[in-house]
């Protein structure tokens, strides 16, 4: 069946190059880059066979190069050698900059976790604040998931049901003022949406349980796949680098659980994600499906997957550079940019 929401509409009669969250890696980026064939002309990294790069979001936060690795991607995406998805930092900054309708607080709260989430990023943009704005208005037109008839691309989880009902409701694949301002409540539809396309598939844990995750961050639920058929536990579904505490992968789903798990089937088209911290060798997730964020910024690998058609994804098309540790510099700290 083909997908009414294939916008924007990407060329089917090249090579694509999907590359994972890179996080302020701006070097690990052009080194990538070159690798992969794509020489700079007249600004913009281009490849010389027309081969495209599709990016999954999460460009900002963390690394030592944000700002970089931002006017690489942009130069790319506006002279039409890439397209990219919004990734869960893309969204969090635009919410973090943007105040209520009201003017009275932002979207998201200023809390000392959220500033310690976003402190780099503001801090490489201290002395270019119109930069910056001009960037936060470009992720607003940036996409929530892309379909290009034979692949598609999202940040962190394809729920066909999810996705279907959003079309119907908003017939666009770009966040829009109204979406936007409903999208920070917890319990409406719009953050439902965001929630899953851009953060993926969270299962609480017991209470009482947490995880002290490799990042510093205490959290209470754990991030789940959605492309076992039948789990029944959560050793099943788990997808991330944190294990769970105690026994608690032999612990059987809840019916409750169950509901919230999203399947993507094997009869669907090549689904590419990134989002979840994966470590070690890329591999595929299942024949159609493939996670092309490898921890860049933990010092891991910035990971591209060559799509040329498959419909079976093969482990061999993966490239990568590692991360070299030289590449990242003393951190900052906080600046006032949004007095």
């Amino acid at each position: 069946m083909s997908s009414p929401w294939t916008l924007p509409e990407l060329p089917k009669d090249v090579g694509y190059d999907i590359i994972g969250d890179v996080h302020g890696c701006g070097n690990t980026l052009c080194r990538l880059l070159e690798l992969l064939g794509y020489r700079v002309r007249s600004g913009v990294y281009r490849h010389p066979q027309g081969r495209k790069v599709v990016f999954l979001g999460d460009i900002v936060d963390r690394g030592p190069r944000i700002r970089e690795a931002l006017h690489t991607v942009y130069a790319m995406v506006e002279a039409g050698e890439a397209w990219m998805v919004m990734g869960n930092h893309e969204y969090n900054a635009i919410t973090y900059c943007r105040r209520n309708r009201q003017g009275t607080d932002f979207l998201r709260e200023h809390s000392p976790r959220n500033n310690r989430l976003i402190i780099e990023t503001l801090s490489q943009f201290a002395n270019y604040p119109d930069e910056w704005d001009h960037f936060l208005g470009w992720f607003m037109e940036l996409p929530l998931f892309l379909d290009q008839g034979q692949f598609r691309v999202v940040h962190a989880c394809w729920d066909t049901r999810l996705i279907e009902r959003y079309w119907q409701a908003y017939t666009s694949v770009y966040l829009n003022e109204s979406l936007l301002h409903e999208s920070v409540h917890e319990g409406t539809f719009a953050y439902q949406v965001i929630e899953r396309l851009t953060r993926g598939i969270l299962l609480r844990l017991p209470e009482g349980m947490e995880i002290r995750s490799g990042d510093g961050f205490v959290r209470r639920a754990f991030r789940a796949h959605f492309w076992a058929r039948d789990p029944q536990t959560y050793g099943d579904v788990i997808f991330q680098p944190d294990n769970l505490p105690d026994d608690l992968e032999d612990q059987m789903l809840s019916v409750f659980e169950k509901q919230q798990l999203a399947y993507y089937a094997l009869d669907q088209a090549p689904l590419f994600i990134g989002h979840y911290w994966c470590e070690g060798i890329p591999a595929v997730m299942a024949p159609n499906i493939a996670c092309v964020d490898y921890s860049a910024v933990k010092y891991g690998r910035l990971v591209a997957y060559r799509w040329d058609g498959e419909k079976c994804l093969d482990a061999d098309k993966f490239v990568w550079v590692d991360v070299l540790r030289e590449e990242f510099p003393n951190v900052g700290a906080l600046p006032n940019l949004l007095a």
